[in-house]
């Protein structure tokens, strides 16, 4: 019977990098989930898929488990349509991946696909667009064009509906405005969650961790030159 924790036990992607760099051998075998739940954002409250990755393994012989959330998809305006969210999803995804394979964590080559749960959506003209993420917003400042960002940080209170059970969590959300090239851009990205009814137990986790995903996001905003008020949870 496996008996062993890990002390300070990974929460993040660059957690099990760091881990493999200290010379531990770190197993990793990613799951995903699309999740339908039910936000409260103000005064609105809709329903969304978020598509989640649950992170597995072992870190020399003691296993870790944590999630990442990687897009939110819905119908309504508050998000990107979930058809959009699914390859959103995907182009963090491979970001990830790539950073644990440089590293030497093996992980298969998989990616989330729309399944039973989300095929009825239908699509909308809007999918024809470019979809910008948080990567490509930082390489166009990169090519030496003038961007500034405004950000938006909230806790989102949702419901997370699976097969049996029903699970308060709150997400912590960041609103991303962006003016570059003479035009706007929008994106959102989660920096963490934990469960409602744990709050004094899982908040202070969560916040840790999303603000250490700020500031490496915030990093790379100045190394590229865009312009805007570092803001954490």
């Amino acid at each position: 019977m496996e008996t062993s924790k890990i002390i300070l036990p990974p929460m993040r992607v660059t957690d099990l990098i760091r881990k493999k760099e200290s010379g531990c051998e770190v197993s990793c075998d990613p799951s995903f989930e699309v999740v339908p739940v039910d936000f409260a954002h103000r005064d609105h409250r809709y329903q969304a898929h978020i598509f989640l990755c649950r992170y597995q393994g072992r870190i020399d012989e003691t296993p870790y488990l944590f999630r990442k959330c990687y897009a939110r998809g819905c119908p309504q305006n508050l998000c990107p349509h979930v058809a959009q969210a699914v390859m959103i999803a995907n182009r963090y995804l491979q970001r990830d991946f790539a950073r644990l394979r440089n590293a030497g964590i093996e992980v298969p080559d998989r990616m989330f696909t729309l399944d039973e749960m989300v095929v009825g959506f239908e699509k909308t003209a809007e999918e024809g667009g470019p979809i910008l993420t948080l990567p490509d917003y930082i390489n166009i400042a990169k090519e030496g064009n003038a961007v500034s960002a405004e950000v938006t940080l909230e806790y989102l209170p949702a419901v997370e509906h699976f097969a049996n059970e029903k699970n308060k969590q709150t997400f912590l959300n960041g609103d991303f405005s962006f003016t570059m090239l003479g035009r706007s851009g929008f994106c959102q990205r989660c920096f963490g969650c934990y469960a409602t009814e744990s709050e004094a137990e899982g908040k202070p986790a969560a916040v840790a961790v999303a603000n250490k995903r700020l500031a490496l996001l915030y990093e790379d905003f100045d190394n590229a030159g865009i312009q805007c008020e570092k803001r954490f949870f």
